[in-house]
């Protein structure tokens, strides 16, 4: 058995489920919303699990929580590190403000405005760097090095892994019927949580990933049957410009999805305007890459249900603004 293995067997819904009890005091049971209308157009009645009504604005306070929670007394007292573009960023920086931890984030310079001026709201250190040059991974690791901070990986990590799916956890509470989950991929934290719960409960439910035509690294990487990196893509779906998928997540998500969904910048535009102007759901960009794979149609025929995960919403308002007037 390679260590890859152990790490897909090592998470279970037992993890799923504690994860679940240490998040409890901050993070929010999300509403499951349907849309007649979203589902006559797509063809499958369709549920939406609303993250992006979660505490920060997106699921990543699950992850970052769980992990926070998990750490010793001793550890928490020297800090943590991490790096994000934003959601995870200000999941990690509310997180350890709650649990009274000193924080240092690692953060893109082209950021989203709104997720910077987020994560400023919390007592956290940022150090901002050029993800065309530098290396955001061996930035953390330096400043965990000088510090003995513990890095905090936005995904690749167990217990990251385990938060993320208490989505998943929530989303078969509520509707145990589904037959099957659309989910946004990045890094793969979501979807390997997503995977490991929903295939525990219910072993014969469908799940898909959804990424970026222009972020494809998922796709490439299964369709290769190993990890491939491709370069920094330049999408809109700013949450998504993983380059690589991660080497915890990506045997995870290897042993179980069924398939990746692509899907173009317009169509990802279109899902956000509609979920905006007809359901008055705000999402950015990333989190409504689920609602456009299945509103283009992409999912097998035969699947009379699915629940998507709207992941976030967190957007710049000038982003949101150039997405609503184009046509």
């Amino acid at each position: 058995m390679t260590s890859e293995e152990v790490l897909v067997t090592n998470i279970t819904l037992d993890d799923v489920h504690l994860a679940a009890e240490r998040i409890r005091a901050l993070a929010r049971n999300t509403p499951l919303l349907a849309s007649h209308l979203f589902s006559e157009l797509a063809g499958v009645e369709t549920w939406f699990k609303c993250e992006n009504l979660q505490t920060g604005g997106a699921f990543k306070i699950r992850g970052a929580l769980n992990f926070l929670m998990a750490l010793s007394a001793e550890d928490r007292k020297r800090g943590v590190v991490t790096f994000s573009s934003g959601n995870h960023a200000q999941a990690v920086a509310m997180a350890a403000a709650h649990l009274g931890v000193q924080a240092t984030i690692v953060m893109p310079t082209d950021a989203p405005r709104s997720k910077v001026e987020s994560t400023r709201r919390f007592p956290a250190t940022i150090v901002f760097f050029d993800r065309l040059k530098e290396n955001r991974e061996a930035i953390a690791a330096r400043i965990a090095e000088e510090s003995g901070a513990t890095v905090i990986p936005s995904y690749d990590h167990p217990l990251i892994v385990a938060g993320q799916g208490t989505v998943a956890l929530e989303i078969l509470n509520e509707n145990p019927n589904l037959e099957s989950i659309v989910v946004p991929v990045g890094g793969g934290g979501l979807l390997s949580g997503t995977l490991i719960v929903a295939k525990t409960l219910r072993p014969g439910i469908r799940v898909f990933g959804a990424e970026p035509q222009q972020a494809n690294d998922w796709a490439l990487s299964l369709k290769a049957g190993h990890r491939t990196a491709i370069a920094p893509p330049a999408t809109i779906a700013d949450g998504l410009r993983t380059n690589i998928p991660g080497a915890v997540t990506f045997p995870i998500v290897k042993s179980m999805i069924e398939d990746i969904l692509l899907v173009s910048e317009d169509e990802i535009k279109a899902a956000v305007r509609f979920l905006l102007t007809r359901m008055k759901l705000l999402t950015e960009p990333s989190g409504a890459v689920g609602a456009a794979a299945v509103m283009q149609h992409l999912l097998p025929g035969g699947i009379r249900s699915t629940g998507v995960i709207l992941s976030g919403g967190n957007v710049d308002l000038d982003v949101l603004a150039d997405i609503c007037v184009a046509n």
